[in-house]
């Protein structure tokens, strides 16, 4: 696995203007009024954002388009340390928040709350965005997050009660973050059920985050503008925010360093070589900065060649012929050289690792490590009695061949990792 970074291009050297992730990247941290060189912020998003509701997508370009619209209770910021959003505060034990069972927690909502159309917001939104996404007939895409939940109570306007099955200490995971932001009862109150897709508010979002939708074109480009009533409106550092998608992510990378038609991009795999001689331009600046993800290879456990009696394929009906084995496991561990895969595609957007939870790093074990022998890998599988014996390149046992089929997206840096291991 690789450590990875948000890698980014920028014209400003405002790290605030990220786009990425969960951050609030269009409110400036500068005096009102502070002039920063345009009225108009232009976003590139080469991945084009396609719907504009967190909750029915798995894809960080739709994420992050949302997320200047809607807003969660709370966020994490750079350090991993929660701060509020649309909570006054966060819950603690102190506050009397956080139920000291770990059977419940208790939000209080910032007074005076508005929806960018106007409308009060209010507890019963919270309740209700759980509902929604609670309710198997939507299909919400982040519902796994709210598993633990058993209900969700608005005590009054301003103050939420979520009740866990059982005592949580994920007690931050619902509405926190990507996958915690409130949709508005008044906009979905018709859409919770099968019909959710249906909603025009999936495309035309009202939220209460700093800026509005005012034009969306699926796949092309999400305009903002200021929203009238958000808390804070002057703190906001643009009258208009574009985010364009299309393309690929050189050309992404392109458009910032070379030739100036964005002013910031995100979510670049792209060789450090190709981005250092396109920063040589002097007209943007590469920025890097890790998060909680990693690029990791995952692998299915079950056999994707046999079906069941209902002609379902990939069960567990059917363990994989050679995956399931823990020496086949650890050989493939140890013929992948990370660092250099590391150096070579990803530059200083990763770092080796042999960690899953890599954020935020006070839950970051310093006890596991990675280490590159291919000759180890060799002897274990030899001792596994797996040999060519076909002569033909491939080792195989028992007339299963150790083949693998490496799938992933489009960029050349994933595609090209696959080159980078042993085939010893």
């Amino acid at each position: 696995m690789l450590r990875c970074r948000s890698l980014l291009v920028s014209m400003f050297s405002l790290s605030l203007l990220c786009g990425c992730g969960d951050r609030d990247a269009l409110r400036s941290g500068l005096s009102p009024g502070t002039a920063i060189g345009a009225d108009t912020l232009k976003l590139l998003s080469w991945q084009a954002p396609t719907i504009l509701n967190p909750h029915l997508t798995v894809g960080f370009k739709d994420w992050e388009a949302s997320r200047i619209t809607l807003e969660p209770l709370a966020t994490f910021d750079q350090d991993g340390q929660m701060v509020a959003v649309l909570a006054a505060e966060v819950p603690t034990l102190e506050n009397g928040g956080l139920a000291s069972d770990g059977l419940s927690v208790t939000w209080t909502l910032k007074p005076d709350l508005k929806w960018s159309d106007g409308e009060p917001f209010s507890a019963r939104d919270v309740v209700f965005t759980y509902e929604l996404i609670a309710n198997a007939e939507t299909g919400t895409t982040n519902a796994g997050v709210y598993e633990t939940v058993d209900r969700v109570e608005a005590i009054d306007d301003t103050t939420v009660k979520i009740y866990f099955k059982e005592p949580n200490p994920a007690w931050s995971l619902p509405f926190v973050g990507a996958a915690g932001s409130i949709l508005p009862e008044h906009m979905f109150a018709d859409y919770n059920g099968a019909n959710l897709r249906e909603a025009a508010a999936n495309l035309m979002p009202i939220g209460t985050g700093p800026y509005r939708v005012v034009e969306f074109k699926p796949g092309d480009v999400v305009v903002y503008e200021p929203n009238p009533h958000y808390r804070e409106a002057e703190t906001l550092a643009f009258k208009r925010v574009e985010i364009k998608g299309g393309g690929d992510a050189t050309s992404a990378a392109r458009a910032v360093l070379q030739t100036g038609d964005a002013d910031l991009a995100d979510n670049l795999q792209v060789e450090p070589q190709v981005l250092a001689q396109l920063e040589a331009g002097g007209k943007g600046q590469v920025m890097a900065s890790f998060g909680s993800l990693s690029e990791r290879l995952e692998f299915n456990y079950t056999d994707p060649k046999q079906t069941n009696a209902d002609g379902i394929a990939s069960t567990l009906e059917f363990p994989h012929p050679f995956l399931t084995a823990a020496p086949i496991r650890e050989a493939i561990s140890l013929a992948i050289d990370r660092e250099m895969i590391a150096t070579q595609l990803y530059g200083k957007a990763g770092a080796g690792t042999g960690l899953v939870l890599i954020e935020p790093a006070q839950y970051r074990s310093s006890k596991t490590e990675f280490t590159f022998d291919p000759d180890q890998a060799i002897a274990l599988l030899e001792a596994a009695g797996w040999t060519d014996s076909n002569g033909n390149g491939t080792r195989d046992q028992g007339g299963v061949e150790l083949t693998l089929v490496f799938q992933t997206s489009v960029t050349p840096v994933r595609q090209k990792r696959r080159k980078s291991s042993s085939k010893r």
